[in-house]
Formats: C-alpha cells, structure tokens, sequence
C-alpha cells in the first residue's frame, strides 16, 4: 500500500454548528502563509496527500473535509445549499489565519467555491490555483419552476430510500471502484485512499464518507452573471490549470464547453493558465509531482 512521505494529523473545529475535520502538515510559520486545499464533490481531504508528498517544501497545510463529506460531522440534513461552503470557508480561515491572507488551492467544487470566494472576500487570498474548478452551464429564467419542482421530488426520493451510495463489501472493492472512475489512479494509491474515503460500517461493509443528501440536486439555478462578477472583483493572481482530457465535453456534452469556459476566463483580472497532460479531471491523483510543482512555482512568484 501506498506509504506517505508527509504524515497527516487529524484536527476537529467546531464551524458553525458543524464538528470539521480537518488534515494538517507542516506547522505555521510567519514566513509564509499557511496553504489551505479545498476537495471536490464527493471526495475527502486525504485526496490531496499525493500532492502534499510530491511539494518541495515543507509549509503550513490545511485541507478540510467539506460539510457532508470525510469525518466532518454536523446535523442531519435533507439538502445541501451552496453558499454554506463560501461561509464555511471564511470561518475556518478566521480560524487558522486570522486577518492574514492564505494561498488557495480548490480542487473541482472547491476550485468553484474558492473562485467565488476570492471576489467576495479578495483582501483574504494572496494567490489562488484553480484545478478544474468549471463552474456549471448557463441557465434561463424558465428553467426554474421545473428546477423547483425536481427540487422537492429529488427530496421526497430521498425520504423514501431511493437515494443512497453504493456500498461495498471490502476496502479493495472501495480502492476497485476508484480505479474503475479514474483509469490512471495506481492500485496502491487507491488502496490507501479507500480507507480514507470510506469506513466500514457496523453491517460490515465499506459506506462512502459521503451524506446522501448531496445527491439531491440544488434548489436554485446556477447564475452565470452572479459568477462572472465575482470573477471580476478577484485581486489575487489566478493560476488555472486543466488536464488534457476534456472533462467538460465527457460530463456536459456539448451542453458546456471547454471554450465556453476560458471566455469566462477572461474577466479574472490577472490569470495565468497551465495544462497537464496525461490527466484527467482528478488530475492531482493523475499527475501530482506535476501538478505540486505547479503550485510551488506559482506561488513562489513575488508579483
């Protein structure tokens, strides 16, 4: 199984009515801020060891297990609302860094909260890294009676027990069932994740860290304007980085594209972009020295 270079340790912090988990390297320094790691939907913390092994530098590492995902524990929800991670995030930066600006690096979902946050909250992000953070399509206006209506369906499916996460009957069927989603993820990093991004319950078999509740599909539309304005009010430079496969175009099909994309792009005041090659959208399991060189070099840049 696959053995860390940089061992781990478990914190719990109570954030808004929530027990979060959270994995720390390194100690604090006052000569760099600490580096907060923001997971994907549907993922965990420990998702990032591969890239915190493969850094050249030892620094101050955060990396929280998002609301409903990992060991983070709060109440019993039916729902999960979007903006709670924007607030999440600015408490437990409240924790660990005061007033002092952090370096960002968001993963997918947590790439999408974190391009958000920074023009929300611009004065709390020296640097951010954006790996596959996309953002969703466009919607209309008349999409939302319908989205509404799905909405309360989607939860009266979940009341009844028809949605729920596969289980498994062992931790090698979890560490099977990661390399099956990512073709590039070797066998003994997913074994050793599998034991991270699942648990094994009391019937004997292996449950996802994941709430069920978040597949319950959100409420209210995604706001492309709302998005973009953010994107414009970021002062931190951006350091966006893609894999070679087109996720977009597998996930969206046509419905959102790549191009699409990088126009939105365009409205981040300062924006640096990169490209890893033999990756797909989980690209930090697919490449992490690539991707932990990335990150070092642009935030060892001084403007």
């Amino acid at each position: 199984m696959y053995q860390p270079r940089r061992e781990a340790r478990s914190t719990f912090v109570p954030i808004r009515q929530h027990r979060y988990h959270l994995r720390l390297w390194g100690e604090p320094s006052p000569a760099q801020p600490p580096l907060v790691l923001l997971h994907g939907w549907m993922d965990v913390s420990a998702s990032w060891q591969f890239v915190v092994d493969a850094l050249e530098q030892d620094r101050f590492i955060v990396a929280p297990d998002w609301r409903g995902f990992g060991l983070t524990e709060g109440p019993v929800v039916d729902h999960y609302f979007f903006p709670d991670y924007l607030a999440d995030l600015d408490f437990l930066l409240d924790h660990f860094a005061g007033d002092a600006p952090v370096d960002l690096v968001g993963h997918s979902m947590g790439g999408n909260v974190s391009m958000l946050y920074c023009g929300v909250r611009p004065e709390r992000i020296r640097r951010l890294v954006n790996l596959e953070g996309f953002g969703m399509p466009a919607s209309r206006p008349s999409q939302a009676p319908g989205r509404y209506a799905r909405w309360m369906d989607e939860l009266k499916e979940l009341h009844r027990g028809e949605k729920t996460l596969q289980t498994y009957a062992s931790a090698e069927g979890v560490a099977q069932r990661l390399m099956k989603t990512n073709r590039r993820l070797p066998q003994d990093q997913a074994e050793w994740l599998a034991r991270h991004w699942a648990r094994e319950g009391d019937d004997g078999r292996w449950h996802i860290l994941g709430d069920a509740a978040h597949k319950v599909v959100g409420a209210q539309l995604y706001r492309v304007d709302e998005a973009l304005e953010c994107a414009r009010r970021i002062t931190a430079p951006v350091l966006w980085v893609e894999a070679g496969d087109d996720s977009l175009d597998k996930w969206w099909q046509g419905k959102f594209t790549l191009a699409e994309f990088h126009e939105r792009l365009k409205l981040v005041p300062v924006l640096e972009k990169a490209r890893v090659e033999d990756a797909g959208h989980m690209l930090h399991h697919d490449q992490p020295t690539r991707v932990a060189h990335l990150i070092e070099t642009f935030f060892a840049k001084s403007t």
